[in-house]
């Protein structure tokens, strides 16, 4: 940061003083682990020397919230992955059942903007759809902050709801399906390879919500890569040209993901391994009625207030997840 052309590039010196100010948090966070565990000490010697029986809930009470905080902490340093540090772009695609599925889709995006804002995270929209008569039919969002992707890649699946459907006047109960996929923001320096003459660039106006001028001019962009059949759409800038900056992005973490994949496949075949990872697969359902109760199904984590899930309180599931992987 010393460096005389620090600032020649704004882009690579703010992603600079980032990975500077997560290492201070770091070094920091430790510091003061460090230090409440001495006081812990001391309060300990202090119970053994003098036996004051009031203290002991006190020592109990501080020695399980260290606990806590030093499990956060060491999940974050077990977030080690090549691309858990990176920002993670999530898109959320309703299945079929039309309004409702489309409504389920509108609480995800709610969801997951909460959970961001809670963990001071930024939330870009860089592709919006919105529903016929509610919700929406898809939505690609841009999560920015250290281990943004760490934390989210845990989310990648399909989210399940069962409730009893507002859109239904007979008040019947339903079941809808969302599909969530999750990929890290790739930078140029990848070894995704995208050639020229393989895309097909297209623009068009934007349609989603945004201000007065969003719909004024065609800076919308959908780049289509033509060997794969991949396509991204961005219109959340007003520039054509930022806009295609942010699409290629986006294809260049579809096309790792793609890669990803596909090594994955290869390796499971020769361990005789049989595991789906197609993006169908269910990972949690929100049950809303009969009872109040949301389950993730690969980890058997259960929390009974949904209304605290839905307003981002999805810690409890992302941590189990991560750790069962880390088990592995």
């Amino acid at each position: 940061m010393l460096a005389p052309d620090f600032w020649d590039d704004n882009d690579a010196a703010q992603k600079t003083i980032s990975e500077l100010n997560a290492l201070k948090g770091l070094v920091e966070t430790m510091a003061k682990l460090d230090a409440q565990y001495e006081d812990l000490q001391v309060m300990l010697e202090l119970v053994i020397e003098e036996g004051d029986e009031s203290m002991i809930q006190d020592l109990y009470e501080s020695a399980q919230a260290l606990k806590k905080e030093f499990e956060s902490f060491e999940l974050e340093l077990l977030l080690s992955d090549q691309y858990d540090k990176n920002n993670a772009i999530l898109e959320l695609h309703p299945g079929a059942g039309g309004t409702e599925s489309q409504d389920w889709a509108s609480m995800l995006l709610r969801m997951y903007t909460r959970w961001a804002e809670s963990k001071g995270f930024k939330v870009e929209t860089l592709d919006y759809l919105p529903g016929d008569e509610a919700g929406i039919k898809s939505v690609t969002l841009l999560i920015k902050g250290h281990n943004a992707y760490g934390y989210l890649k845990s989310e990648k699946g399909v989210h399940r709801l069962v409730r009893i459907s507002p859109f239904d006047a007979s008040g019947r109960r339903h079941t809808s399906f969302v599909s969530c996929n999750v990929l890290p923001e790739i930078e140029e320096d990848t070894d995704v390879e995208i050639r020229p003459e393989d895309l097909k660039i297209d623009t068009y106006r934007s349609s989603g919500a945004g201000g007065q001028h969003i719909n004024t001019t065609d800076s919308a962009v959908r780049i289509t890569h033509l060997p794969t059949g991949i396509v991204v759409t961005c219109q959340t800038e007003r520039s054509q040209i930022k806009n295609r900056e942010r699409a290629m992005k986006m294809l260049a973490a579809r096309l790792f993901e793609r890669k990803r994949e596909e090594q994955e496949k290869t390796l499971q075949a020769i361990q005789g391994e049989q595991k789906d990872i197609a993006w169908g697969s269910q990972i949690r359902s929100y049950v809303f009625h009969p009872y109040s109760l949301v389950k993730d199904h690969r980890t058997n984590v259960e929390v009974g207030n949904v209304q605290a899930v839905m307003d981002g309180e999805i810690d409890p599931f992302i941590d189990a997840y991560l750790r069962s992987q880390i088990k592995r």
